[in-house]
């Protein structure tokens, strides 16, 4: 996207994240954190992780956090996205009308991604204590906010709707940027062919060698994963997939013929308080059900959420929204 076709409301929070212009990534928070991720040296205990799930994601570079959102709370959100779509969940000739917007980012096209952002259903999920407490012990401060971000209903693949899946990183791992992402099943994933997260656990280990074995102009955001186990990973609804940003990660293909992989995208990182133009963005987002747009959001031209009403925001809410402060 570029600046000239930047809507007043937006602009904001380009100016103060440049790079979200030009790579991927969410636009709602900067690429990197100031405060580095959780070593466990401040003596904060665990609230969520086990001391096993804390040594899996040191190891793995991803932990799941079981039954991080009701099921019954996360069915309703997975209800309303078939709504929001216009498709019905029990008619497979009304899964494949074409996109209401193509991405920039090429590989996400005919990934089943859904223009909208904030909805009241997708802050019930954000401001899930157990949600905040899961990424606070990644961060290690439960100063948080939360990033805007979207959801997917990705369909079995047929003819015309190519995709192969792919692994790339949304930030340049040069920069050993100080960030995670996240992923919320609003229904079972637990069927390797029906699509869903995939990633490179081994790469994510080995990187720093790995490198040297590549090209000068190797592509910093698409790595040759030839050689590498390309690990798919299996959620149940109101599951919780938290990734280290340096973890090589994608969507892989749905060839299940007939299950659709539903998911919101949900991740946090320390709060940017003195950014005061980010601030006042995220809220305006928030209070105007703006779009999140940038090279892999193209946002919604059909601004189907402007329809509905402000989400009603806890007390823990504001605060990750950043309308409070902490």
């Amino acid at each position: 996207m570029r600046a000239e076709t930047m809507t007043p409301t937006m602009a904001p929070a380009m100016k103060a994240n440049e790079a979200h212009k030009v790579i991927p990534g969410n636009p709602s928070t900067a690429t990197s954190s100031q405060i580095k991720l959780n070593d466990r040296s401040n003596g904060k205990p665990l609230q969520v992780l086990s001391e096993a799930d804390w040594q899996f994601w040191v190891d793995n570079g991803y932990v799941i956090i079981k039954n991080a959102v009701p099921k019954e709370q996360v069915k309703k959100l997975a209800g309303y996205l078939w709504e929001y779509e216009g498709k019905d969940a029990n008619d497979i000739e009304t899964w494949y009308k074409k996109p209401n917007a193509q991405m920039q980012m090429a590989e996400l096209n005919n990934t089943g991604m859904v223009e909208i952002y904030n909805h009241q259903f997708m802050w019930d999920n954000r401001q899930m204590e157990k949600v905040h407490q899961a990424f606070a012990d990644v961060w290690g401060t439960e100063k948080l906010w939360v990033t805007i971000d979207r959801a997917n209903l990705n369909f079995p693949l047929r003819p015309g709707f190519e995709y192969k899946g792919f692994i790339h990183w949304d930030y340049d791992p040069e920069s050993r940027p100080q960030n995670v992402q996240g992923v919320l099943a609003l229904a079972d994933q637990t069927d390797e062919a029906m699509g869903g997260f995939q990633c490179v656990p081994e790469l994510y280990r080995t990187y720093d060698t790995w490198k040297l074995t590549q090209p000068d102009d190797r592509d910093h955001y698409k790595p040759d994963t030839a050689g590498f186990n390309i690990e798919k990973v299996k959620l149940e609804a109101g599951d919780l997939l938290i990734f280290n940003s340096l973890e090589p990660h994608g969507i892989r293909a749905n060839t299940s013929g007939n299950k659709v992989r539903i998911a919101q995208y949900i991740a946090m990182m320390p709060a940017q308080e003195d950014n005061e133009e980010l601030r006042q963005w995220r809220i305006n987002s928030w209070q105007s059900r703006e779009a999140m747009q940038g090279y892999a959001f193209p946002g919604d031209p059909m601004e189907r959420e402007k329809k509905n009403p402000v989400a009603t925001l806890s007390p823990l809410g504001r605060k990750l929204l950043g309308l409070d402060r902490w």
